[in-house]
This record gives structure tokens, sequence and C-alpha cells, in this order.
């Protein structure tokens, strides 16, 4: 039963409150697809005596229904999802309702040819699978508007809804002719004019220079390398197309309805979005996770995708829309999650800000390229581990409806600029052992050992909440960024930049004078040679420690060397430095740090600048997040992902056994979770 209107929160001030209040709680439940089995009578009676049984409250509807919905062009059948939103609705159970437009049916790209996606090669794509569209075709996008708008005008008051979800996982890149179209409009409102654009990129060197506009095209295959400059303005372009994409249905739909508007962001190891731009947009920050490695590797790539996704949301309370039962992805393997994940993957998100959790998918897919794709209910049916694990993390999920709204303080930052990445996936750098993702994981990682809560931040942002800021990797650099971090350090701060940082400015053109480029007189030193080392190769440091990956000679310019090579051609010379700026300290680290030696150096800075965790004390394998509520109450989530039964000293309410916590405070078994509302 959904609260009285006046209970509610305005949908568009606190869209994240307005939408638990609407569920009576945080979020339950995922994607549901009941034409997969043909709407089968005795199948949904089972999914609605299931799904009470899991206390879902939330199910995602028509991510990949367009076929349906639209059998042929201009002709909509609402009849299914007429029914299906009906019954739902009198089973409890709210909706968060998709526009299909991940996916055209088939009659539009016969209809449409032009509109299906052309790769770097010039492959035009059919279809047959997923994605199969280009975001740059007039075609698609005044057909994703006109089904935005149908929905939207059918179901924007309709009492089931309780979220819009736009599209699903925007990614797709196109290289066809109406992409280079819509690149060319784009660079002339970005440069003004066309000399700009040959002066950002370079145009001089190859003999590249555009004496017209027409000559410009999507940086497609080529004899060898493409320019750089060329390369990052086009990824900056289709993140902007896409989210232009994104706002055209997102305001079809505001038209009919106040319900929350957001779209599922992928977390993935490739990056076509800029994702601070994304959260700026959405009502509500949505994201889709799933682990790249099974054991202890999972539980902290679970948190750093949380707090990836807190923080492109500003802090603010957001939604995980999609994460699986039991999948992780382990390089080519699909690997299941150990007993236990279901329930602490799911608390990991709730603990860093989430206001539930849902699942692809319901039911697991009877045909299709995902039938091996876990789900709440597998193929052997309820009486399973997997469905267990569901519905005791359902009963969870529900035992904290308290803890909503309240938010995450941390302590520390990792910087993270979609400039940067992509940046670093140009192919003209010096070595390719650089990669912008597991320098992110890395220093998150580093972080998340040590038990300390971290957000993720924009370089150019204001810095000044946070103890500790790690900038993994800061090789594109601006001068506004170089401000911010500047101001930060100055007024206290402690900032350590990794290797190979300053390197370009936006427009991947060399910082005149060399690395840092911005950053020399905030880190005090200049880079006036790079040596990257061999593939697997290491160089011994005089602390007795290892780089590898990556060198660089150092003018020091005031900073001071903590750390020195011990052989090679740069015997005696600074690896590591520490500059003393205004009030703070800057260090920098001229190599890639060996594990051992990048942890005791992180170990060294968090001391150092007071970043403590959030529970001391706490053996390895057991993580503590705190939320925090607008009238001082505190929630702790303690997470057992250890072998060994934990005992913490803490003295609370266990929310998820709804009793107080004996004297001795929280035991927590091997693989379990406890969630405290704490007492002083």
């Amino acid at each position: 039963m959904s609260p009285s209107q006046d209970a509610v929160p305005d949908s568009r001030a606190d869209p994240a409150g307005w939408l638990t209040a609407r569920l009576g709680g945080p979020a339950f439940g995922g994607d549901y697809n009941p034409e997969q089995f043909a709407d089968d009578p005795a199948v949904r009676r089972e999914d609605e005596e299931l799904m009470r049984r899991a206390g879902v409250n939330l199910v995602t509807l028509n991510v990949f229904g367009w076929s349906e919905l639209e059998p042929e062009p201009g002709r909509y059948d609402f009849a299914p999802l007429d029914a299906r939103l009906e019954r739902l609705h009198a089973a409890g159970v709210a909706v968060d309702l998709a526009t299909p437009t991940a996916q055209p049916p088939p009659w539009f790209g016969l209809a449409h040819p032009d509109a299906l996606p052309v790769t770097p090669d010039g492959t035009r794509l059919t279809h047959g699978s997923r994605d199969t569209y280009c975001l740059a075709a007039p075609a698609y996008r005044q057909a994703a508007r006109a089904v935005a708008d149908a929905l939207a005008a059918r179901y924007g008051e309709h009492p089931a809804v309780a979220l819009w979800h736009v599209h699903n996982e925007y990614a797709t890149v196109c290289h066809c002719e109406h992409a280079a179209d819509a690149f060319r409009r784009w660079l002339r409102e970005r440069y003004g004019t066309l000399e700009a654009v040959n002066r950002a990129w370079g145009t001089a060197f190859w003999s590249q220079r555009y004496g017209a506009w027409e000559q410009i095209q999507p940086p497609r295959a080529t004899q060898w390398r493409p320019n750089p400059g060329q390369v990052l303005d086009f990824r900056r372009f289709w993140s902007d197309l896409a989210l232009t994409a994104y706002r055209e249905q997102r305001d079809a739909i505001r038209a009919h309805s106040r319900v929350p508007v957001t779209t599922n962001v992928m977390l993935p190891g490739y990056q076509v979005l800029d994702l601070w731009a994304f959260g700026r947009e959405v009502d509500l920050v949505g994201v889709d996770h799933y682990p790249d490695a099974p054991g202890l590797d999972a539980a902290a790539d679970t948190a750093f995708g949380a707090d990836r996704a807190r923080s492109f949301g500003g802090g603010r309370p957001w939604l995980l829309i999609e994460q699986a039962t039991s999948t992780v992805y382990a390089g080519d393997l699909v690997l299941p999650k150990e007993p236990g994940d279901i329930l602490r993957h799911s608390l990991s998100h709730i603990a860093r800000g989430s206001e539930g959790v849902l699942f692809f998918q319901w039911r697991q897919s009877p045909a299709g390229a995902e039938i091996w794709h876990s789900a709440m209910v597998p193929h052997a049916g309820p009486d399973t581990r997997i469905f267990r694990e569901t519905v005791e993390t359902g009963r969870a999920v529900a035992a904290l409806a308290e803890v909503t709204g309240s938010t995450v303080r941390a302590r520390a930052a990792v910087l993270h600029d979609p400039d940067v990445w992509w940046a670093l996936d140009t192919p003209v750098l010096p070595t390719p052992e650089l990669p912008y993702l597991p320098a992110l994981k890395r220093a998150h990682r580093a972080l998340w050992d040590a038990g300390i809560t971290t957000d993720f931040a924009h370089p150019s942002a204001d810095l000044s909440a946070y103890r500790l800021v790690l900038a993994p990797s800061l090789h594109l650099v601006s001068e506004e960024s170089a401000a911010a971090l500047t101001a930060y350090v100055e007024g206290g701060g402690t900032l350590l930049v990794e290797c190979f940082s300053g390197a370009v400015d936006p427009h991947y053109r060399a910082w005149p004078g060399g690395a840092p480029g911005p950053l020399r007189p905030l880190l005090g030193l200049r880079a006036e040679e790079f040596r990257p080392l061999p593939s697997g190769a290491a160089v011994p440091l005089t602390d007795g420690g290892a780089g590898t990956t990556w060198t660089e000679a150092l003018l020091l310019e005031g900073a001071t060397a903590e750390i020195g090579y011990a052989e090679g051609p740069l015997t005696g010379r600074a690896a590591v430095t520490r500059h003393a700026h205004g009030r703070g300290t800057a260090w920098y680290a001229s190599t890639r740090l060996s594990p051992a030696s990048y942890t005791a150096l992180i170990g060294g800075l968090i001391r150092a600048c007071g970043a403590e965790p959030e529970l001391p004390g706490l053996p390895a394998g057991v993580e503590a997040v705190r939320r925090h509520s607008d009238d001082g109450r505190a929630y702790l989530f303690l997470l057992n992902h250890s072998p060994a039964e934990v005992r913490v000293p803490v003295r609370g309410h266990d929310l998820l056994r709804s009793r107080a916590l004996p004297s001795e405070g929280a035991v927590l078994p091997p693989a379990s979770a406890v969630v405290v509302r704490e007492e002083g």
C-alpha cells in the first residue's frame, strides 16, 4: 500500500525520498519479462507468489519490449503492457517503466538501413543482437522520442509507475555518415572556426590540415595511428550525443508525468560516457554493476562501483538498478557467486548510498543470448540456494526502511576524469601498460583495504572536505583542474599524484615546458625524460621496494626526494617526492609502485593526514561503512567477507534481526553481515 500523498516528498526536489515513500522502504526486485514466457498464466501465478515470498516491491518492465509494443511503424499495441501493469499494481508491486529504445524492432532496420550502426572499419551491422542503432540517425531519434512520448502519455499517471527508466546502458558508438555530420556540427559549436580545430588537433603534423568542414570524418580505420586530438574530441562528442538523446526522451516523459526519470548507466571496463554529466541530468542516479573477479576481489569491486555511483550524483542517494544473483565476470569465464555473496554485495551497495537493490533479472530466460545469465528465480526453480538467498536478501533490505534518505561521509577521494580515461585510450602512448581503470581500482582498493570510506571526485571540483586525495593518473590536466588541486593543497590537504601526469592539455597537446605541466609549481618538480620499463620489469628503490612499468627522470624544483631509484640509469634520482605547499603537502610517484610499495605509501599518507578508518582495528576481509541521517543517527554496516567469525565491540540495535546487540557487541559468522543503528 502506498502512503498518502501528504507523506510523499516532492518527486523533483527529492526523487529518492519520493521513490522510497511510494514503496514504503528500500527498493527490492529486478527486471521482469513475462513476455519471455508468453505470459503463461501458470508462470504468472507462481511469479506473484514468489515475489510476495521474496518481498519484491519494484520491477523493471519493458526494457526490450519495442517489437511487441510497436509491431508496425506507428501502430502501438498497449494491451499486453496494460495487463501487466494492472496485475502488478493489484499485487502491490510498483513498476520502473522503461522506454525500450536499446533495441529497435526488426522492421526498423529494414525501413531505415542508414540508422544501423557502422564500425570504424566501415562494416554496417545488422539486426540480430541488441544496441543495433545509431544515436546520430534522425530516424532513430524520432522513433525513440515517439515511443517515449506514447508510453508517457498512456502511463504518466498510472498508479503502478514509481520510476521511469530511459533506454538501457547507453554505450553503442557509430562511425556512419550521420555520426560524421553530427560530429562536424558539434565541432562547429565547440570551436567556432575550422582554424581553431586545426590548431587544437595539431593538423600540421602528417599533412592533416582541414580546408573544409566536410573533410572531417569520425576516427575511422586508417593506415596507422589516428590523430589523438580527433579521437579525444570524438569521445567527448559521443558522450554529449548520448546525453542529448537521453534528455529528449526524459523531456518527452516529463510532459506527461511527475514521476522521477533515470537511466541505468553501466560501470564497465570501457568508458563512452561522461558519467559526471549524466549524474547532473538524471533525477536519480541509476547504475548496473557486475563484479569482475571472485571472492574478496568481488567485494572490493562492489565497493568500487557503489562509491562511483554515489559520487556521480554528488553524494545523493542513488539506486542499484542491475546486479546479478550469481554472476561474476572473470575474463572469459562467468563464475558463480559464493554463498552469502548476494546478501553482502547487496548490503554493500546500500551501505554506500543505494536506496535498494534490483537484479537482472527476476526469472532466468528460457532462451536467447543470455540464457545462462543468473536470475532471482533460476532455471532450477525456487527450491534452490539462489532463490533462498534472494528471499533472505529481500527480508534484509525490507528491514532497512529507516536507513533510506541517510547519506555517506567520505574521508578520502580518488580523482576520476573521463577526459583522462579517453586520453589514455589513444594509441599513441609510449607504453600500453598504463590503462586508467586499473589505476582507479588500485587507488580505491588501497583505501578500501585500509578501511577508509572513499568518494570519487572530478579534479576540478572543490576537494576541501577530504583529508586525502589520490590522483592515480592525471595524464591530461587542464588549468582549471590544476588550480583546484593547488587550492586543495594550499588549504591543508594531502595529495598524491602518480606518474605520467600533466603531460598533455585538454586538446591532447604537450604542455610547454614538459610534464607535469600546470602542476609543476604544486609538485615542485619537472620531468625531463620519460623512461618506460619493459613489460614485467621492475627497478629497485632505496626503501627496499620496487617500481614497475614506468620511470621518469625528475628535476626537483622545491620538492624533496622521499624514495629514490637504487639501480639503473636513474640511480640516485628521486622516485617519490614530497612538496610542502601552503598548509598542505603534494606527493608525486614517478613510477608505478609495486603492490607492496604502494600499500606502504598509502598507509603512511593515511596516518600522516589523519584519515582514520571508519572503524579502526577490524581484521582483513571485514569492512565497515556508515550512513548518517539528518536527525543525527548513524547506521553502521559490518560485512564479513572472511572465513572466520569476527566480534566487533559496538553498541546499538541490530536492524536485520530486530534486536538490541548483546553487551559483547556484534558477532559476525563467516560470510555474514550486521547493520547497526548505533548508540553513543
